[in-house]
Formats: C-alpha cells, sequence, structure tokens
C-alpha cells in the first residue's frame, strides 16, 4: 500500500484578494446571478493533472467497480464535459478553477490511518479530515467559491442562505471575506453551537418552523424578494465544484485511491467528489451515505427519479437508537437531513456516483464513539462513513478515503458521545 503522500499540490495559479475579486463574474448580464440547477450547453475542456504514480498497480477499473447500483464504466470522454454523450453542467476544470479560488482560504485537511476500521478484507481506510476546516465543516469550500465566482455587484445585493448550520458557517465566513451582508434561515431546532458561530462570523441569522426544506424555500422568496444574492447549499454548481476540492486532494493524499465514502444530505459534497475524481480516476468507487431515517437522496438514487421523503418518514422505527424520541430533524445526523435530493446533483450522481447506502440511528452513535476514541471529535453527518464501514466493511474495496465531513457538534449530543465513549473504554 502507497503511504499518504504529504506534499503540496501541483502548482495553480494564485487567486486575486477578494477586493480584486478572485474569479469573479462582474454580473451586470445576470451570469454571476444564475443558481444552481441550470444544466451549462457549452462543452468545455477538462483540466487534466499529472498524479504521482501508485508504488504498486491498481485493480482494473471493471474489479473497483463490481459493487452498487451503477456498476458500468464511469470513464469520460476527456475533450469535454460528458459522460455518455450527455452534457454536465460540472466538470474537472470547475474543480481546479475552484481550488484557485480557494487557495489559501481553505485549509488542506490531513489524511490520517482510521484506527480499528478496516475494510473487507483487511482494506486500509484513511479519514479525511475536513471537521479540521475553517468553520469545522467542508462547507466553506462551496460557500466561498459561490460567492467569490458570483461578481461584486451580486454580493452588493446581499447574500441569503439557508442550512441546518455548517453551510451558514461557510456563508457567514466568505461573505465577511469579502464584505457582504448576510442573511441565513435555519430550522427552529438547529444545533444551537452552529447559530451562535454563524452570528460570530456576522452574519443575521433567522429561525423558520419546519425543516432544512423549509428554510432553503424561505431563503428563495427572501432572494426574489429582496434581490439578495441566493447561495443554495447543494444545488448549485459552483457549490459543487468547491466541494470537489476535497477530491483533488484525495488524489494526491492517497494515490493508490481505490474507494471514497462520504456522507449525503443534498448531495453537493458526494457529487463534487465524484466529478473530480472520476476524469482523472474513472477506476476509483465513490458512494455515499445518508440515514435511513432520511433517506431522500438515496431512495432517489436508486428510483432513477427524484423522489420526497420527509425525515423520519422513511424511517421503521419512531425513536433514536439510544431510546429517545427521534430528533426533530428525523434524524441525529440533522446535517444530512434533506427531505429531497438536489436536481443537479441527483443528475450527476446517476451518472458519476456508484452507490448510495444507508444505515440506521445507531450506526450514527457507534461511529461518533469509535471516531471519539480515536481523538475526533466529529458530528453524527461527519461519521456517516465511518458508520457504514461498521454495519458494512465490504463497501471498503482496496485503499479507501472516509471523508470526516464535519466537526460542529450540538452540545447534549457531545455530551452523550462523551459518556458512551468513557463507558467502552471502562
Amino acid at each position: 500500500m502507497t503511504s499518504p503522500s504529504v506534499h503540496r499540490p501541483p502548482a495553480i495559479a494564485a487567486p486575486a484578494s477578494p477586493a480584486d475579486d478572485p474569479g469573479g463574474t462582474d454580473d451586470a448580464d445576470g451570469a454571476g446571478d444564475r443558481q444552481g440547477g441550470a444544466v451549462v450547453a457549452s462543452a468545455r475542456i477538462s483540466m487534466r493533472v499529472g498524479l504521482p504514480r501508485p508504488d504498486r498497480a491498481r485493480p482494473a477499473p471493471s474489479a473497483c467497480h463490481a459493487l452498487g447500483a451503477r456498476t458500468g464504466p464511469r470513464g469520460r470522454d476527456n475533450a469535454t464535459r460528458s459522460v455518455g454523450g450527455a452534457v454536465l453542467p460540472v466538470d474537472t476544470a470547475d474543480v481546479w478553477a475552484a481550488a484557485a479560488r480557494l487557495s489559501g482560504v481553505a485549509r488542506r485537511t490531513r489524511i490520517v490511518v482510521a484506527p480499528g476500521i478496516t475494510g473487507d478484507p483487511g482494506s486500509p481506510v484513511w479519514l479525511k479530515c475536513e471537521h479540521e476546516q475553517h468553520t469545522g465543516s467542508f462547507k466553506l469550500r462551496g460557500a466561498y467559491n459561490r460567492i467569490a465566482a458570483a461578481g461584486p455587484r451580486a454580493r452588493a445585493r446581499g447574500v441569503v442562505a439557508a442550512s441546518a448550520g455548517n453551510h451558514a458557517q461557510g456563508v457567514a465566513f466568505a461573505a465577511a471575506r469579502f464584505g457582504a451582508a448576510a442573511t441565513i434561515f435555519v430550522p427552529e431546532g438547529a444545533n444551537p453551537a452552529k447559530v451562535a458561530r454563524t452570528r460570530s462570523l456576522g452574519a443575521r441569522v433567522e429561525h423558520v418552523p419546519g425543516g432544512v426544506d423549509a428554510a432553503i424555500r424561505t431563503a428563495a422568496a427572501f432572494a426574489a424578494d429582496s434581490g439578495a444574492f441566493l447561495v443554495h447549499p447543494f444545488d448549485d454548481e459552483a457549490v459543487v465544484a468547491g466541494q470537489g476540492t476535497v477530491g483533488l486532494e484525495l488524489l494526491e493524499q492517497i494515490p493508490d485511491l481505490s474507494t471514497v465514502i462520504t456522507g449525503v444530505g443534498g448531495g453537493g459534497l458526494l457529487c463534487g467528489l465524484a466529478v473530480a475524481i472520476r476524469n482523472q480516476r474513472p477506476d476509483v468507487r465513490v458512494i455515499g451515505v445518508q440515514a435511513a431515517a432520511a433517506p431522500a437522496f438515496a431512495a432517489s438514487f436508486h428510483a432513477g427519479s427524484r423522489l420526497t421523503v420527509p425525515p423520519g418518514g422513511g424511517a421503521s422505527d419512531t425513536t433514536a437508537g439510544d431510546g429517545r424520541e427521534r430528533p426533530p430533524a428525523g434524524t441525529v445526523a440533522d446535517g444530512m437531513a434533506v427531505g429531497a435530493p438536489g436536481r443537479l446533483t441527483l443528475a450527476l450522481a446517476a451518472r458519476l456516483v456508484d452507490d448510495v447506502v444507508t444505515v440506521d440511528e445507531d450506526a450514527f452513535w457507534d461511529g461518533m464513539v469509535v471516531l471519539r476514541r480515536a481523538g475526533h471529535r466529529v458530528e453524527p453527518a461527519g461519521a456517516a462513513g465511518v458508520a457504514a464501514l461498521l454495519r458494512m466493511p465490504h463497501l471498503a474495496s482496496g485503499p479507501t478515503a472516509v471523508i470526516l465531513s464535519g466537526g460542529n457538534l450540538d452540545p447534549a449530543v457531545d455530551r452523550r458521545v462523551a459518556a458512551l465513549a468513557a463507558a467502552r473504554a471502562g
């Protein structure tokens, strides 16, 4: 096995300062204010970047794709942004452009061995520590890229977003960097620690009755009424491209990478990873993990059409795994409690993602405890990949990366995880 590298990625163009509008588009013609979900009609040349050669031969693509709802080869026409003749709205060039904007802003998060967690049979597992990112989550990448690319006129109108909490912090962080006013709508039961941190970054936070989907609708209506610039939490090309920069780092850090596993809510990170990786390494399997109590993306992926499944409505039980009533979000993993996948992200997943699986509520607690005992304080959605491997070790085939996507724990959840970890240690 090739150990993860610790060198820097290939040199990319340094971004201008926020005042110089890095990668920004003057949106006098509306181009910079385009919202996610619209398919780009024109093809662009995909950027290919030389990667370190692995120390041993990788499995053939057919072997790597033996598992999953989508088992066909994922190779892309390297001259276009299409797969199987279909034009894709986001490609690797977009991800590298996002990497340039994020240079000096987002951390290149570390890769560490996953202690006590192996795949089947004995595949090594690495953890990608996005919970150590600024704002405690990968969400900073997509939010910053979207706001940076929007152009100064869009930002001058103010920024609006909806979030369970992590996207809120990413938007607030980016808006502050560009001197833009930010209004964030969150569900009534949003993690109080995430809300407090969002406000500390200078954003105005408004609570909305209902879940994340209600917050998204409210944010969209506010944007339409006020003219503020909407930064969607996942269904936006620039957001997806920003999240994809995690994938560029993985390809450098684990040269013989075979499988990537990440939690999924609306699909921004999952699809960003797939876009970043597929063009350069079509043999790598990309797998999403969602809560069985909030399975909208998984259900839609397997049905081949966009379904609405309210969080909590897809679960067979009425209580959380520890015997408590199910939380307001429908699952302890509030970061993935989305009632329907994005149109953009579902379309990308259908072309690029191998499988999306679900795990029970107990698995999230088990995953958080395992990670806590290894020194990682990770929130439920951030522990989704580890939770899946504890239930389904066969998901890890060959060197596997699991994304620890966030570490912003609700104080009550944090206390319970600490207690469970202490009890199991004894």
